[in-house]
């Protein structure tokens, strides 16, 4: 694109943050998010207050801008992608956008919108022998910081569960994606304006300085939550930093592993999705367990499956005994969350030992078993201490939409709050309230 088509592109991404945000020019990026969160604060105030239909409509609204401004959303992605021409295969995946990836974000906050009102539902209800009824009710956190990196599509999903969970977020996307956050945010912006709800419900970072994110970690007080979204260096830096509470995973370190009775067919089948329908997801499979009884029949078509569909391997030398052309395996290579076209490989000798690797190598985020043997999978399952445990099934299924929360805001690892794929209940917090007849304590 040229640089005179290129210039409205980026005029209009900045005049429309600018008046999106309705906030005076900072002087510093610490007064830009003090500003902003004063600005949410109050939005988010509206939002826990506002009725399910009238957030629901600022979806609806929202998912409409979003197709009917496909092709500016897509000019601004095209600009990201221009500008950065370094970027891997695997982030350049990550950060394209295509007419199916608009569409599938407008679905996505349209199914938000079609779920259950999480804002005031009764978690528990019961009687004191007093006569006090005592109920735990679901609330909105307040104001949510998102800090994410490649994904233009995570704006448009932390914005719609935010929204849909009665609470505000401030975005800052990364500087990769900086035209392409600026052309969504205008989207959930025209659909707040459509239900009569204020534009600070949702917000972007001003520019791509790193102050902004800094103020965000700092921000105790101003922030009630901080959910990071992208590589290890990222969320592990929130993680170290922040002064506000953090919902995040460090990385995605999953595991298959293959049992003694899998089924062959569907053993090859869910590895080839686990590991290549998207390398760059962080439900991906990075390491295969395969269990000893099996491996030296079954190993050599798994390989020759992925290898087909572009894999790389790196294996252990009961593997390599088995295949050894495939490249030896160091212990860094256990502990890699690939993010690319690479697996590793170990025989492991049952279940005990392919949990014992899980516990030693993993990151607490999903790990499959394949096998027809219901104990051995309930054995697994039960042992795991990961947010998500699949049985007979692909890793690439830990996703908020494939869990019925429409889209996710992330997956949490930690193990407090929530675990897993977080969606618009997972974004609640709670209050209690407790009713008498003039009850008083002795």
């Amino acid at each position: 694109m040229t640089a005179a088509a290129r210039a409205p592109i980026d005029a209009d991404a900045t005049r429309q943050t600018a008046a999106v945000n309705a906030l005076p020019p900072p002087a510093s990026p610490a007064e830009a998010l003090a500003a902003a969160a004063a600005a949410a604060r109050r939005a988010a105030r509206s939002l826990a207050m506002a009725p399910r239909a009238q957030r629901d409509a600022a979806l609806l609204a929202a998912a409409a801008a979003l197709r009917q401004r496909a092709e500016v959303v897509l000019a601004a992605n095209a600009l990201d992608l221009a500008d950065a021409p370094h970027l891997s295969a695997a982030f350049r995946d990550r950060l394209a956008l295509t007419p199916a990836r608009v569409e599938a974000m407008a679905r996505g906050v349209e199914e938000v919108a079609a779920l259950p009102d999480p804002v005031g539902r009764v978690l528990a209800e019961w009687s004191r022998p007093n006569g006090l009824l005592i109920r735990r009710v679901a609330q909105p956190l307040g104001v949510i910081g998102m800090i994410y990196e490649s994904r233009p599509n995570v704006g448009a999903d932390a914005a719609a569960l935010c929204l849909k969970a009665g609470s505000a977020v401030i975005l800052r996307g990364g500087r990769e994606s900086l035209r392409s956050a600026a052309a969504i945010h205008g989207c959930m912006v025209a659909g707040l304006r459509a239900a009569a709800l204020p534009d600070a419900a949702v917000q972007v970072a001003p520019d791509a300085d790193r102050g902004f994110v800094a103020a965000m970690l700092g921000a105790a007080g101003l922030i009630d939550l901080i959910i990071p979204r992208g590589g290890k260096g990222l969320v592990t830096r929130v993680q170290q930093e922040a002064r506000v509470p953090v919902l995040a995973h460090a990385e995605g370190l999953c595991h298959t592993y293959i049992h003694a009775a899998a089924d062959p067919a569907m053993a090859r089948s869910v590895l080839a999705n686990a590991k290549m329908r998207r390398t760059g997801v962080c439900g991906a499979t990075e390491t295969l367990l395969i269990d000893s009884a099996i491996a030296a029949e079954l190993l050599p078509a798994l390989v020759d499956d992925l290898r087909a569909l572009g894999c790389d391997f790196r294996a252990d030398e009961r593997a390599r005994a088995i295949l050894p052309e495939l490249t030896p395996a160091t212990e860094a290579d256990f502990q890699t969350e690939w993010l690319d076209a690479m697996l590793s490989i170990r025989v492991v000798e049952g279940v005990q030992e392919a949990l014992d690797h899980i516990a030693r190598y993993g990151s607490e985020h999903t790990e499959a078993v394949i096998t027809e043997d219901a104990a051995v999978a309930q054995h697994f399952l039960d042992s795991l201490g990961s947010a998500v445990g699949m049985w007979n099934a692909s890793t690439q299924f830990c996703d908020g939409g494939e869990f019925g929360f429409g889209a996710e805001i992330g997956i949490a690892t930690g193990r407090l709050h929530a675990r897993g794929p977080v969606g618009p209940e997972q974004l609640c917090t709670w209050r209690y309230q407790v009713i008498g007849q003039g009850q008083v304590r002795p």
